[in-house]
């Protein structure tokens, strides 16, 4: 009998959204640090960049990312034609604040969801959390909308604040691990070291092996310190990705 291709047969694309909703939470550090774990890992991916003035993978890894303004759907397309053209690719979309409501706009008059499951797309949602009562707020609002129609990733940011007891508290936290949710801890890294290489527009690669020719270079035990933090973080993606 003749084998007929089937999705099972076919790699899996995964679209990485990385949200949160409110300014400042480090929605962009993650994404930073996902594109860095597929670059090491030597995992196909492309970027979009949702932030029309200050994109950070634009920034940091122009070379894998283009700009998708949320409020232009062909714009948004590009992304599931990305994840389709190439059965395997990784996605990640860096989400801007206040893009959650046009995003959603766009998945559900394009059927976005429904295309994805035809398709065989996995979508992630990567939550990124302070340890305020907003971002506990807007996950219960991101679990209300989608349900369990994509795969969560709460991501409990210590550069933001290392108390979630109100996430522990509210319940949300529960009933996202009731719907498969995964969740990680991003460690908190020296604020020298992150103005470092804020300042030398340099990617994590780049901060972690080459001394600086342009800007303040890290010290050797910054760099120390990076590798350790890269380390723990990729370790903390690669239990989320798996």
């Amino acid at each position: 009998m003749e084998n007929v291709p089937t999705l099972e047969s076919h790699p899996v694309s995964r679209i990485h959204l990385i949200g949160g909703e409110k300014g400042g939470v480090g929605k962009s550090m993650v994404a930073r640090l996902l594109a860095q774990y597929f670059i090491d890992h030597e995992l196909p991916f492309v970027g979009f960049d949702t932030d029309r003035s200050h994109g950070s993978l634009m920034r940091f890894y122009a070379d894998y990312a283009s700009p998708a303004l949320v409020d232009r759907y062909e714009a948004l397309d590009k992304i599931v034609e990305a994840a389709i053209e190439e059965p395997g690719r990784r996605i990640i979309v860096d989400l801007a604040a206040q893009t959650h409501d046009p995003l959603v706009r766009w998945m559900d008059e394009s059927g976005v969801l429904d295309m994805a499951d035809l398709s065989g797309i996995a979508i992630h949602y990567w939550h990124v959390m302070d340890s305020g009562r907003d971002s506990v707020d807007l996950l219960e609002r991101l679990l209300d909308r989608f349900g369990q129609r994509v795969h969560y990733v709460l991501v409990r940011n210590q550069l933001r604040g290392d108390d979630f007891g109100q996430l522990e508290r509210s319940g949300q936290l529960d009933r996202a691990l009731g719907l498969g949710a995964r969740v990680i801890d991003l460690r908190r890294l020296h604020d020298a070291v992150v103005q470092k290489i804020d300042a030398r527009n340099a990617s994590f690669w780049s901060a972690r092996n080459v001394t600086a020719i342009d800007g303040p270079g890290l010290g050797l035990m910054e760099r120390q310190r990076l590798k350790l933090w890269l380390a723990h973080a990729f370790g903390q993606i690669a239990a989320a990705e798996a």
